[in-house]
C-alpha cells in the first residue's frame, strides 16, 4: 500500500524547465524575426564564429557607429584601423600607468599619456625639477630608471603592439657658446630607453623603430626653448598602423633604389 502524503518525485520540475526553455526559444525567434538585417547578420556571425564576433566598432556582437567609451576620436582620424581588443588594451594600459605614475609624480609633470589614431603615445619629460637623464647625457637618473622600468613592466604584458621610440630636445638658446648636440643626444636617449625597456622585460622584437628628432618636433602650444620639449616618446602602435608605416617605408626605399 502506498503512503499518502509521501514524496511524489521531481518530474514536474523537468517538465517546467522544458516549458521555460521552449518559451525562451520562441521569444528569441520572435525577437529576431522583427529585427533589421544588420542585427540578423551580427547574430549569425556570432553563432558561426563566436571567438571573432567582436568588431572594430563594438565590444559586443552588434556593430555600433560610435567610438568606444573612453577612446574619443582625435584630429588625426577615427579608430577605424583598431580592433576592439586593441582599444581595450590601450585603455587598460593608460589607466594602470596613470595610477602608478601619480604615486611618484603628483604634479603630473613627467609622464603624459595620449591616445591617437596611431596608438598609445607616452611622453616622458626630462624636466629640470624631476630630471630623467643626467645633464647632456643618455645616462638615466635613478628616477628615470624607475620610470622606464615601470613602463616596461606594464608594456611587457602585451605583445600585440609594436614600439617606436622618439628622442626630442628643446631649441638651445643662442648664447654664443658651442651648439648643443641636439641630434646626437635625442637619438642616444631614445636608444637608452630601448635598452632599459628590454632589460626590464620588453621583448626586443617588439621594438619597431628608434629615432632622434632633435628640436624639430616641439610640443604643441609650448615655446621651442621650453624644457617640456626635452623628452622621450614611447609609441605603442596599433597593428594596422604599423603595417601602413612598413608599407610606406618599403615604397620609399624601392623608389630611391629605382632612381
Amino acid at each position: 500500500m502506498s503512503k499518502k502524503g509521501g514524496h511524489h518525485g521531481g518530474s514536474w520540475k523537468v517538465a517546467y524547465a522544458d516549458f521555460v526553455t521552449a518559451m525562451m526559444a520562441l521569444f528569441l525567434c520572435l525577437w529576431l524575426t522583427s529585427q533589421d538585417q544588420k542585427i540578423k547578420d551580427s547574430v549569425e556571425r556570432a553563432f558561426r564564429n563566436p571567438f571573432s564576433s567582436v568588431t572594430k566598432q563594438s565590444t559586443g556582437i552588434i556593430e555600433s557607429d560610435n567610438t568606444s567609451d573612453g577612446m574619443k576620436a582625435t584630429s588625426q582620424g577615427q579608430f577605424n584601423s583598431a580592433t576592439a581588443v586593441e582599444i581595450e588594451i590601450m585603455k587598460h594600459i593608460s589607466e594602470d600607468l596613470a595610477k602608478i605614475m601619480q604615486q611618484q609624480d603628483e604634479e603630473k609633470t613627467t609622464v603624459k599619456i595620449d591616445v591617437s589614431s596611431d596608438g598609445l603615445r607616452i611622453n616622458v619629460f626630462d624636466r629640470a625639477q624631476k630630471p630623467v637623464f643626467e645633464p647632456d647625457s643618455d645616462t638615466f637618473t635613478p628616477y628615470g630608471t624607475w620610470i622606464f622600468s615601470t613602463l616596461a613592466w606594464e608594456i611587457a604584458r602585451y605583445t600585440t603592439f609594436k614600439i617606436e621610440l622618439e628622442g626630442h630636445t628643446e631649441t638651445a638658446a643662442t648664447d654664443g657658446g658651442a651648439p648643443k648636440r641636439s641630434w646626437e643626444i635625442s637619438t642616444e636617449r631614445a636608444n637608452a630607453a630601448r635598452r632599459q625597456l628590454i632589460q626590464s622585460g620588453v621583448v626586443s622584437t617588439q621594438i619597431f623603430k628608434v629615432s632622434g628628432y632633435a628640436d624639430t618636433a616641439p610640443m604643441p602650444d609650448a615655446p621651442a626653448t621650453s624644457d617640456v620639449n626635452r623628452r622621450v616618446t614611447v609609441l605603442l602602435r596599433l597593428k594596422e598602423s604599423t603595417a601602413a608605416v612598413t608599407a610606406a617605408t618599403t615604397t620609399v626605399a624601392n623608389d630611391n633604389h629605382a632612381n
